[in-house]
């Protein structure tokens, strides 16, 4: 073997379709391009979402509904949570970075409290919002609910 021998693979390579070099070669006049039309036009170039004319199915389909931009979504973290969580770390102090290294929240996200379950530990608190009840829960077992 050496460098003269080599040639690629069976089947693994193509004759290039050369196209627009007269009728004899089956693929002249129009170069397999059909007659009219934008498709036979040089520089032509579909734009996303066109049917040919056709109305197309983005503007077809109904637009409902509403998306408010200023809409503040919160992580939802319940009592039961926060309990199973001062029993398994052994913490009297929960905070965001306390839930986010323990992986129950993401580095950005607000956090409320929510009511489920029930508190039996004394737990101090610190996160952006808090449910009444959920409050009055955590205060009720001797904790503090802090807003921050």
């Amino acid at each position: 073997m050496n460098l003269s021998s080599l040639k690629p693979a069976q089947g693994s390579t193509k004759i290039r379709k050369r196209v627009g070099r007269g009728q004899g070669s089956g693929i002249g006049a129009t170069s397999a391009r059909g007659h009219k039309g934008a498709k036979s036009r040089s520089g032509y170039s579909r734009k996303s979402g066109f049917e040919g004319g056709q109305m197309p199915l983005q503007r077809r389909v109904p637009k409902f509904g509403f998306k408010n931009i200023n809409r503040v979504e919160y992580k939802a973290i319940n009592l039961d949570t926060l309990q199973a969580l001062a029993e398994s770390v052994g913490v009297s102090v929960i905070n965001h970075d306390v839930l986010y290294h323990n992986g129950l929240v993401s580095k950005n996200d607000l956090v409320k409290i929510l009511s489920r379950g029930d508190v039996k530990s004394a737990l101090e608190v610190t996160v952006k919002g808090f449910s009444a009840s959920a409050k009055a829960a955590i205060e009720a077992a001797g904790g503090k609910a802090i807003v921050g």
